[in-house]
């Protein structure tokens, strides 16, 4: 389905130069997401890739909406062809179907891309949202917190993740117990 080491080559040749530091927090995702891999089983690999490529959206050689999810799973649809569950995790990472109502996005992104199942959904959320933006893991109280102060008072993204908060900590929490029954 997907090739870690494909979607890292993608990820550092679009992130590495402009954007070091979102750069850093996608390695730590992917760290996180291969800390899974016993969990996930035969998806391990799915997940992984989709950690490294979550982010690329961000990448000033793909911004065409100014929404990270989107842009990124059309290039890899669009440029990279890569399988439709991957731009799926891309599209939909961390509750972006909520993000993309409030911008007005979220016809496209639901017509065009497929969600992923929930579990692997989570899986991804969970990598997100236990990294800092340095790459490091973190409490998921602790990164949303740092999400609304980076971004401040009343600006979208802060209002996404209020609204968005008990979704994003069930799925880190339902990968949490996961892991608590695998070990």
């Amino acid at each position: 389905m997907a090739n870690p080491d494909w979607a890292r080559d993608v990820a550092r040749t679009l992130l590495e130069g402009p954007l070091p530091r979102r750069w850093a927090h996608v390695q730590g995702v992917a760290r996180q997401a291969r800390s899974l891999a016993p969990l996930l089983g035969d998806e391990a690999g799915l997940v992984e890739s989709a950690a490294w490529l979550h982010d690329i959206g961000y990448s000033p050689a793909l911004a065409v909406t100014g929404f990270h999810p989107l842009d990124g799973a059309r290039y890899l649809r669009d440029v990279e062809h890569a399988d439709a569950v991957l731009c799926g995790l891309v599209a939909y990472h961390s509750c972006a179907l909520h993000e993309a109502e409030d911008r007005g996005l979220a016809a496209q992104l639901t017509e065009e891309f497929q969600s992923a199942s929930p579990f692997l959904a989570d899986a991804l959320t969970y990598c997100d949202m236990t990294t800092t933006p340095d790459g490091h893991p973190v409490a998921v109280e602790d990164r949303l917190s740092e999400i609304q102060a980076r971004y401040g008072d009343g600006h979208l993204v802060t209002r996404f993740i209020q609204r968005s908060s008990s979704h994003l900590i069930g799925a880190v929490r339902t990968i949490q117990h996961a892991q608590a029954r695998v070990r």
